[in-house]
């Protein structure tokens, strides 16, 4: 059979690994530029039983359009397989619907935990986050056709990519403080003055002086600004030449942004979503006797106020928000 739709960068080959498994299938599943294929051989109660938990269970990101299926001769395979991708020599307009996804919750925990190997690496991912669109080279998905092939996975990784009960089996942007991308800190001439986490408490610092950072994302540079200093933000300002658009917010959580934004259901999922969008948010009109924690020059001109959470919808000035990225720690 093959399966189309959003179903490459999603985790969807260990979802069919683990499936057929645990459903005693023989066979084997793999990536092609018209979608996952699926050859599954087996009892035919189990088989039909495969095909409504793939329909029914897939991965959270995943988003099935069509199954096709085609009966063919036993193959007798023994056991169930992931096979390599073929090469694609004529990459189709799939790769569109590989999303980039924010940080899963599990990675933040990795993340914040000191016991952990992953702990404080900003580049830490899994099969339910991290990114995909940015590093793809070709297709189909696989990691020697991303930007992700420069770095050979250490014996960790490697145990975890290779493990199919590990949520990193098969996640092809895995990676680790030992072999993965490292941070550095460049000054304006382009010489590296720290690495990792000194790197990291260098760009605080900076951000605490009122200085402008360019931060490398994966789809391009970000500029970055304390947005509680009114000076840096006018600097940015002056130096972008915007004037009044509302600038982009990142915090830290969604409790934070309450102490700042008026929050309703709908804008709370967006901002937590795995896509996790910016969403144009209403400042709060009550603060309880305090002051709002950014500069006013973060949005000005604002007067009436939007309430739609329409993610990436374009304010105007009479829009009384702010742009809050959602996806942030």
């Amino acid at each position: 059979m093959v399966v189309r739709g959003l179903v490459q960068g999603v985790g969807f080959r260990p979802f069919v690994y683990r499936l057929a498994i645990k459903l005693g299938l023989t066979g084997w599943v793999n990536n092609t530029v018209q979608g996952v294929v699926i050859e599954i051989e087996g009892d035919r109660d189990r088989l039909v039983q495969f095909q409504a938990r793939l329909e029914q269970e897939p991965p959270p990101q995943a988003r099935i359009e069509a199954i096709a299926r085609q009966t063919q001769p036993l193959q007798y395979d023994s056991e169930f397989t992931i096979h390599t991708s073929p090469a694609a020599p004529d990459a189709s307009l799939q790769i569109t619907l590989l999303p980039d996804l924010a940080t899963c919750g599990d990675c933040l925990r990795e993340l914040n935990d000191p016991h952990d190997r992953r702990y404080r690496y900003p580049f830490l991912n899994c099969t339910n986050c991290g990114p995909r669109f940015s590093i793809l080279r070709d297709l189909p998905y696989d990691r020697p056709n991303t930007t992700m092939r420069d770095f050979p996975l250490c014996a960790d990784c490697q145990a975890e990519y290779d493990n199919p009960l590990d949520r990193r089996f098969h996640a092809q942007p895995v990676a680790c403080p030992v072999c993965g991308p490292q941070v550095s800190l460049l000054d304006r001439s382009g010489l590296v003055v720290a690495q990792g986490e000194a790197a990291i408490n260098g760009a605080i610092e900076r951000l605490e002086r009122g200085e402008i950072l360019a931060v490398k994302g994966l789809g391009g540079f970000h500029l970055f600004a304390d947005a509680r200093n009114s000076s840096a933000v006018l600097t940015l300002r002056q130096r972008k030449d915007r004037p009044d658009k509302p600038l982009a917010l990142m915090y830290p959580s969604v409790a934070m942004i309450a102490q700042d934004c008026q929050l309703t259901d709908p804008e709370i999922n967006l901002l937590t979503s795995a896509i996790a969008p910016i969403v144009l948010l209403e400042k709060r009109r009550d603060l309880g006797g305090r002051s709002l924690s950014i500069a006013p020059n973060v949005a000005p001109r604002s007067s009436r106020p939007r309430r739609d959470a329409t993610p990436f919808a374009a304010p105007s000035s009479a829009d009384a928000g702010v742009w809050v990225s959602g996806g942030g720690d």
